[in-house]
């Protein structure tokens, strides 16, 4: 399949991208794993279901984006798992997998490719994060968007970012019983960046309405010190028993982010969303090279990377929410349009997009600050306590690799394999970091995602053939 322009994910920053590249001339198509486009902002309950989807505070974008495709000449490819782009003399192959199976090839050829591939969630590790009932946030939020159904029937929504407050929304209004939604951070360093917040405070303090009228209680400058398990018949929402969430102890920090003596309480729960913010999606942008600043990927006033051909948007060039991303993605479809046609860009044409993307890139970067992860969160982990969780590489395996004089995450890796699981480090490196000392650093790697070896074989023969 040959297409000028393949946009990789169909989040708000995919979208919009497309729409744009489209609306100017371009063949498109658009290419994500999941079965309908949205992302994961605006994902939608499964086909399966007949349903629609629940109230949104941004229903009409996403109306506004869903007929706008539908009426667009993008293509678009669902259940499309891309694990590499591959630079050629003419331009850029998307290599994918299908369908939940992930096991039959897929190939798309394209003069320019951008990488929309989103974010990821960060958890921080704590005793007992491994029990069933323990979830991501994000996860939480998927199971009520995409299969309109629950965790379990009382919950504890912990960690730290302004992700939380729409995943404890969401379930207090589903009919959970919210026992606490447990913030590391103090909101009082919002004032410190009310400026750049000005846009933010509003629909978070619409989210804080909502709370206090489902009587949530809000546990400021707390977090989850353990999660507790038992052996329960027949737990909420599992089909049998087993070792199982029943509790989480929660502690008061001091400013430094230590745990105050003597502040330690229980809180009865059979489910944990827990979340420590996000991180960007950049192994397609590391394979083929893309420069990276810090987590993200770099680009420029046009969001193009340093690599001929190669845009990018959302939040794989940092972690800013769906309207920076749909704002990126304007941008970038119109560059893209105007460089394939051969011509110079005209700012002017997304002028009010670049604006939005300046004041939103600001309230990040202060968001960024409020909603830092907390110190000292290393020290509450005990030994026995699962890092690598494909693996089963403990804490205290990977403090023996420090005492043999591993001194970086790569060090860690090859003396403990934490890393070297199916998720390739995604869920363990940033506790790996954090135990070593350091910050997490994105690994390059030549492949975004497990593939069969037959895919592989197949591929090569068709290259030798050529």
């Amino acid at each position: 399949m040959r297409t000028d322009l393949a946009v990789i994910g169909a989040g708000p920053a995919g979208l919009a991208a497309a729409l744009a590249a489209a609306a100017r001339g371009l063949r498109v198509t658009l290419v994500d794993a999941a079965p309908e486009p949205g992302g994961q902002f605006h994902r939608q309950p499964a086909a399966g279901l007949r349903a629609e989807h629940p109230p949104h505070h941004r229903r009409r974008t996403w109306t506004r984006l869903r007929d706008g495709l539908a009426a667009s000449s993008v293509r678009v490819l669902a259940e499309h798992h891309v694990w590499c782009v591959e630079r050629e003399t003419d331009g850029m192959t998307v290599h994918a997998l299908l369908g939940p199976e992930q096991e039959e090839p897929a190939e798309v050829r394209a003069t320019a490719v951008l990488l929309a591939t989103g974010g990821y969630e960060t958890v921080l590790p704590f005793p007992g994060w491994t029990l069933p009932g323990v979830l991501t946030a994000g996860g939480a939020q998927a199971m009520l968007k995409g299969g309109l159904v629950v965790p379990g029937r009382t919950a504890v929504v912990a960690g730290t970012g302004p992700l939380l407050l729409p995943v404890a929304t969401g379930l207090a209004s589903a009919g959970v019983s919210v026992a606490a939604l447990v913030e590391s951070a103090d909101p009082r360093r919002l004032a410190r960046h009310a400026g750049a917040l000005t846009g933010k405070l509003p629909e978070g303090a619409g989210y804080a309405a909502r709370l206090l009228r489902h009587r949530v209680p809000f546990l400021v400058r707390h977090t989850v010190v353990r999660a507790h398990g038992g052996d329960t018949s027949r737990p909420s929402g599992a089909g049998s028993g087993g070792d199982r969430l029943t509790g989480v102890t929660v502690a008061a920090l001091d400013g430094r982010g230590r745990v105050r003596p003597g502040t330690e309480r229980r809180l009865p729960c059979d489910t944990l969303a827990v979340g420590h913010g996000m991180l960007p999606h950049t192994d397609l942008a590391g394979s083929l090279g893309c420069r990276l600043d810090g987590p993200a990927v770099a680009v420029d006033g046009e969001q193009r990377t340093d690599v001929p051909g190669v845009w990018a948007a959302g939040e794989a060039t940092g972690v800013g929410g769906a309207a920076l991303a749909r704002a990126e993605g304007h941008i970038a479809g119109c560059s893209i349009a105007a460089r394939l046609r051969g011509t110079v860009p005209d700012p002017g044409e997304w002028a009010p997009a670049a604006r939005v993307r300046a004041r939103l890139r600001g309230s990040a970067a202060a968001l960024d600050a409020v909603y830092a992860p907390p110190g000292h969160w290393a020290d509450r982990v005990t030994d026995d306590t699962v890092i690598c969780r494909c693996e089963e590489v403990t804490a205290g395996a990977v403090r023996e690799s420090l005492a043999l004089g591993a001194g970086d995450t790569r060090t860690v890796k090859l003396l403990t394999r934490a890393g070297m699981g199916w998720c390739q480090g995604r869920i363990c490196g940033p506790a790996v970091a954090g135990l070593t000392g350091g910050p997490p650093a994105p690994d390059r790697r030549p492949f975004a995602r497990p593939v069969p070896l037959g895919v592989l074989a197949a591929q090569h023969e068709r290259n030798e053939q050529c």
